[in-house]
């Protein structure tokens, strides 16, 4: 029987070109990894920058689930270093899983390594607890729960609308668990709000600048749920835009402002603009028009595939092809019943995207799928995508994107192994190592 190092010795060999800190990072974010009670965090009163819930849950189980972990969070991240691999420096989100074949725990000499199959592969890193963690707004509210940051430190994530307007078996995204994972961090009495203040995100802010003295926050994402209808009294583009108003009057040029909105009119997408962002992500979540269809119904419903993509190209008007960067989430091609039954189909199909996208300048970027157990796709695909996937796809990605004569995206960090924070997939690690150009303003 196949073991987990066999299957990533495995398709390290087939696919030398392919950083090795790549293979490992994209099966710890398809399958996750589990931690000995030693390397979990003390939540907001100890050393270790705790995982703060950003927006999904990321996790293969639920809080009640997680046992300690739910009650001492595990780290935002952790960053991997040598072992037998002789691994570069590797930023990876942490996604738990109980039963993972990964384990975080000590070797016995103090120090945490990452374990494969009972085997030591890699040297792991926590986070430290930043000092604007340290730190509270007036009314007691935690920076984490207001304004967290992820990446190293580099984003600071503004989940500002914590649920979403498509709702329901018939409307949500079939692999997004944004309204359950509020709905489980409310009954476990977590604070978690569900439309943040423009004064909270502020004052979130204004900490964040003021104890970042090694300016290591660089960028600020907008985003949140779908709006279909309105929120205090607004429509999508002027309900995140108010934010954006707001950071930039406040801390102009502080950092690169983006946001992660749906694929809006051109009109909307302008108001985003005039507001402040400079980087727009209307994500077109999968390729193949069937399978959007399916996984995507509130979407499909309300704008429509065809649409959606044309508004995709219509916002390279307003903010320039290289920062209009949509997001897909890489796996989900391959979730049965509906999806690829071959590796080769499903690349084929998410290469096609990827061409349609960067032939006109526009550089997509991908999530690794996270088969969350409360999702549809997730209960039904608990093992996620196959591995091979996730790895053919930073190589063709890698390709159509040279062949089209573009570079690494803005607002992503530096690229590279053993130079990229960008967390949630290794699209940034298998690039070459380059310095990251800044957005360029249209």
């Amino acid at each position: 029987m196949q073991t987990r190092t066999d299957l990533i010795e495995d398709l390290m060999g087939r696919f030398p070109h392919i950083p090795r800190e790549a293979v490992i990072k994209e099966d710890l974010l398809r399958g996750g990894m589990a931690f000995d009670d030693s390397a979990l965090s003390d939540n907001e009163n100890g050393d270790v920058k705790p995982k703060s819930y950003f927006i999904f849950s990321f996790d293969h189980r639920t809080l009640p689930e997680l046992g300690t972990a739910a009650l001492r969070r595990p780290p935002e991240e952790i960053v991997l270093t040598g072992g037998p691999y002789g691994l570069r420096r590797t930023v990876v989100s942490v996604r738990v899983n109980p039963d993972s074949p990964y384990r975080v725990k000590d070797d016995g000499s103090g120090a945490l390594q990452l374990f494969l199959d009972d085997r030591p592969i890699a040297y792991v890193g926590l986070p430290p607890m930043p000092e604007y963690y340290r730190h509270r707004l007036a009314n007691g509210k935690s920076v984490m729960e207001v304004a967290p940051t992820i990446q190293w430190g580099y984003l600071v994530y503004l989940t500002v609308f914590r649920v979403c307007q498509y709702f329901g078996a018939k409307e949500e995204c079939q692999y997004c668990d944004i309204n359950h994972n509020w709905r489980q961090h409310k009954a476990a009495g977590r604070p978690y709000t569900g439309v943040k203040p423009v004064d909270e995100v502020l004052e979130a802010m204004e900490i964040i600048d003021r104890y970042d003295t090694a300016g290591a926050s660089r960028a600020y994402t907008l985003t949140g749920g779908s709006v279909t209808s309105k929120v205090d009294g607004l429509a999508e583009a002027d309900f995140y835009g108010r934010y954006a108003k707001a950071i930039e009057e406040r801390f102009p040029g502080r950092w690169i402002g983006k946001v992660v909105a749906q694929a809006l009119p051109k009109d909307d997408v302008q108001r985003f603009h005039d507001y402040g962002i400079r980087i727009y992500h209307p994500n077109y979540e999968v390729w193949d028009k069937r399978l959007f269809e399916l996984y995507c119904p509130g979407k499909e419903r309300y704008v429509g595939r065809e649409e959606w993509h044309r508004r995709i190209l219509d916002s390279a008007d307003v903010f320039g092809p290289r920062n209009v960067i949509p997001n897909f989430v890489a796996g989900v091609e391959m979730a049965a019943p509906y999806g690829f039954a071959t590796v080769d189909e499903a690349i084929d199909s998410t290469a096609e995207g990827l061409e349609y996208f960067m032939s006109r300048g526009i550089t997509p970027r991908f999530t690794t799928w996270c088969p969350e157990p409360t999702t549809p796709l997730g209960r039904t695909n608990p093992q996620g995508a196959p591995l091979e996937y996730h790895i053919r796809l930073l190589e063709v990605y890698r390709a159509t994107m040279e062949a089209n004569g573009l570079s690494s995206p803005p607002g992503y960090g530096p690229p590279g192994a053993g130079n990229a924070v960008f967390s949630v997939s290794s699209f940034m690690d298998s690039l070459p190592a380059e310095e990251s150009p800044a957005a360029t303003p249209a």
